[in-house]
């Protein structure tokens, strides 16, 4: 039978990505205009992320009262129902005019991911999944990279100042030592919904916070892709490891990325 619920909610989620991501483009425009006379970047960036995140807390308010949202600007409350949300992933790139950022909007339910979007408003693209109904770029089904050769893989490989730039390093040695390359992008979000979508074979973490992560890993699984139990050892209110990947790369991924978590 259908989860009537879930399916509101997706559509929801998917109007309010494309909502929050078409103010996201009018304060990137902006930005990258110079109309704005700010003391730094930090300030900038503190005002766009306030904005997008209340644009989405109060869409999801209003249509869903008994829901609790947590989020990376605003914190937030949890519940057995909450929206785990990052107004603008990829605020590097924001305050440099690099068009490489991103929305990501995730929904919990009882301990499990259940709807996913992400919008990425420069180049119009929204990804989405709803947990057994597959996932999407823009409609349209999304399916990892057939990819098994490790030396023909591309990993993104995510790094923040939550673990010391050695770990890092480290990693990409472990990485590149498969064969297989390499890029950074700036957007963990992106990255992972990225390989639902076959662009690139897999994603990896040492650390990454769960309103980053939660939204694509659902795209990842929903697109026949393998990922880590994210939410296990309080990943959801604390971060975790993240890896994502094509089934056929993702021992060899995993196994790179976990030998230093």
């Amino acid at each position: 039978m259908p989860d009537k619920a879930l399916e509101k909610r997706h559509r929801a989620a998917c109007a309010i990505a494309r909502e929050a991501g078409a103010l996201m483009r009018r304060l990137f425009a902006r930005r990258a205009a110079g109309t704005y006379e700010l003391k730094g970047d930090h300030d900038y960036l503190t005002e766009a992320d306030g904005r997008v995140e209340r644009l989405i807390v109060k869409r999801i308010e209003e249509a869903f009262p008994g829901d609790t949202v947590f989020g990376e600007e605003g914190g937030g409350r949890m519940s057995s129902q909450v929206w785990v949300i990052d107004p603008i992933d990829g605020t590097a790139n924001f305050a440099r005019g690099i068009p490489h950022f991103c929305t990501s909007i995730a929904f919990v339910r009882e301990g499990r991911t259940a709807l996913g979007a992400i919008c990425n408003p420069v180049l119009n693209e929204l990804f989405a999944a709803r947990r057994g109904g597959g996932a999407t770029l823009n409609g349209k089904p999304m399916r990892v990279s057939g990819t098994t050769d490790i030396r023909r893989a591309t990993f993104e490989l995510g790094w923040s100042t939550r673990r010391p730039l050695a770990d890092y390093v480290a990693m990409v040695g472990r990485v590149t030592a498969t064969g297989a390359g390499f890029q950074r992008a700036g957007s963990g979000a992106l990255g992972i919904a990225y390989v639902a979508a076959g662009r690139i074979d897999g994603y990896a973490e040492l650390h990454i916070n769960a309103w980053d992560a939660l939204a694509g890993l659902l795209m990842v699984e929903e697109a026949d892709g393998r990922t880590n139990d994210f939410l296990g050892k309080n990943g959801l209110t604390e971060g975790n490891l993240v890896v994502a990947a094509t089934p056929g790369l993702y021992p060899a991924l995993f196994a790179a990325a976990a030998a230093g978590a």
